[in-house]
C-alpha cells in the first residue's frame, strides 16, 4: 500500500509505505517506510504472532495517515 501527501505550497511532498512480510520463525512483518518522495525514507518493522494481526495493524496505520491528509 503506498500512500502521499502533497501541499507545494508548504514545500510538503510525503510519501508512507506500508506492507506485509512473512518472518522466517512463523511470524509476519508490516515494514513501514516513510519519507520525502525522491529520497529512500526511513524503515521500521513491527512483528505480529499471526496474518490477522499485522493486516489489523496495517488497517489502522492507514486509517491514521488518511486522517493526517495521505491518499
Amino acid at each position: 500500500m503506498h500512500l502521499t501527501r502533497t501541499d507545494p505550497d508548504a514545500n510538503l511532498y510525503r510519501f508512507y509505505r506500508l506492507e506485509i512480510v512473512p518472518g522466517l520463525f512463523g511470524d509476519w512483518g508490516l515494514i513501514c517506510n516513510w519519507g520525502r518522495i525522491g529520497k529512500p525514507g526511513q524503515l521500521r518493522t513491527y512483528w505480529f504472532g499471526t496474518k490477522a494481526e499485522a493486516k489489523d495493524a496495517r488497517v489502522k496505520l492507514h486509517m491514521k495517515k488518511t486522517k493526517r491528509g495521505y491518499i
